[in-house]
């Protein structure tokens, strides 16, 4: 589940659950709008965890450049 798809399973789970008023036999139309919402955000989260390690295992060791110190620039001998 996406970012987008998680978004619209909040924004439906809130509308079911806090702007409703109306009754179906059979159906409790709050329970379906909390459960919704609870997904959404669920998937949300997780979008958000995963989407950081989308780059895999080591993508930031590859992009890091290593630098060696020769130490301080001294006097050459002559052969």
């Amino acid at each position: 589940m996406g970012l987008g798809v998680g978004l619209i399973l909040s924004a439906v789970g809130a509308v079911l659950a806090f702007a409703v008023n109306t009754t179906v036999s059979g159906v409790n139309i709050h329970t379906i709008g909390w459960i919704l919402l609870i997904v959404g955000i669920v998937g949300i989260l997780l979008s958000l965890v995963f989407w950081s390690s989308w780059a895999g295992p080591g993508y930031y060791s590859r992009r890091r450049t290593a630098y060696v110190d020769e130490g301080p620039a001294g006097p050459t001998t002559p052969y």
